[in-house]
């Protein structure tokens, strides 16, 4: 089966000088891209300079991960997608078990490696950690990772499915990918991943996180963790989420009930003082209402695909488990 491993790249040269001399090293021989995504910085000409072996597709403007990826993709002829951040440190033997889990589980649409921390690799990193589910309202958290509550990687997780793994290092079949209609470019950045592994689940399939293979990232590398634009992004896409992959009465309950706690998300930055990220908050707001009521693109899996309509894992709300209930690690958890 042939792998690509595609990096998407915007003003990245910093990460690419560190981190994709191991990338080649330990992916197969010619199978290593860099889809630059209208880099403004010298990357292109590094790259060209320091490293001829791997394949650099340029694209004109920055399209986001989900628009950049989909660009990169058309052009490249593989079994197997590799998406990679381009601030990813891969261990020596990252790659053989993920293709191996999926040569072995053909129902598997996507697998992620377990994701550590760069800075603290005992420790798993934000993004995407063991494996990520979602709650009732649509809340994304990891094993080893709730909120902001990370757990050291102490052996507990082993290889399993999950609901959703990480874009920061994620590997694909090339032909369920397009089936599914590959990533919704409408959200540019964050859980766009998200949307594609549920997608992948509804049309009958599965995702999941391979022990057996580790990644070190950096995480931040384009957006910090404050940052309003990080924040508009991820309450949009977060309702556009729902929007999407739920039906009927339960997607207009859930919806309602998600946007109440995003209203008390917006309180709590007023009473904090961190008033651009309130506004970030109701900026979403408003832009989801222009997604349902316009005209804009909504890709959405095709009804013929749809084989199962039941994918919710934890049917609890992570937000009362957490500040509630106290409840920090995975392991806490009642599925």
């Amino acid at each position: 089966m042939s792998v690509a491993v595609v990096i998407l790249n915007f003003n990245g040269k910093h990460f690419l000088e560190k981190f994709l001399p191991s990338v080649v090293t330990s992916s197969p021989k010619d199978s290593v891209y860099v889809a630059d995504n209208g880099s403004s910085d010298d990357s292109i000409d590094f790259i060209k300079r320091h490293f001829p072996e791997v394949h650099l597709l340029i694209g004109e403007g920055n399209l986001g991960y989900a628009g950049g990826y989909n660009r990169a993709l058309q052009s490249i002829k593989a079994d197997y997608y590799v998406l990679m951040n381009s601030d990813i440190e891969p261990s020596e033997n990252w790659l053989n078990p993920l293709v191996e889990y999926m040569d072995r589980n053909p129902q598997v649409a996507a697998v992620q490696p377990f994701i550590l921390d760069y800075q603290n690799p005992s420790q798993f990193e934000y993004a995407g950690a063991a494996g990520g589910y979602w709650d009732n309202l649509g809340f994304p958290f990891c094993r080893g990772r709730i909120f902001d509550s990370i757990e050291k990687n102490e052996g507990q997780y082993g290889t399993s499915i999950v609901q959703w793994a990480t874009g920061a290092c994620l590997l694909v079949r090339s032909d369920i990918y397009w089936l599914v209609g590959g990533l919704d470019e409408y959200f540019f950045a964050h859980m766009e991943e998200i949307d594609l592994c549920w997608r992948f689940q509804r049309a009958g399939y599965q995702v999941a996180a391979v022990a057996e293979s580790t990644v070190k990232h950096v995480g931040g590398g384009t957006l910090d963790k404050g940052n309003p634009f990080k924040t508009y992004l991820n309450f949009r896409n977060n309702l556009i989420l729902l929007y999407k992959n739920l039906s009927g009465r339960k997607k207009w309950f859930t919806l309602l009930l998600r946007m109440e706690a995003d209203g008390l998300a917006g309180i709590r930055f007023l009473l904090t003082g961190e008033f651009s990220l309130l506004w970030a908050i109701l900026k979403a707001h408003f832009s989801f209402y222009s997604y349902v009521l316009g005209h804009h693109p909504k890709q959405n899996l095709a009804h013929s695909l749809v084989k199962n309509t039941n994918t919710m894992r934890y049917s609890k709300s992570i937000v009362w488990a957490y500040f509630v209930q106290k409840k920090k690690k995975f392991s806490d958890l009642q599925f």
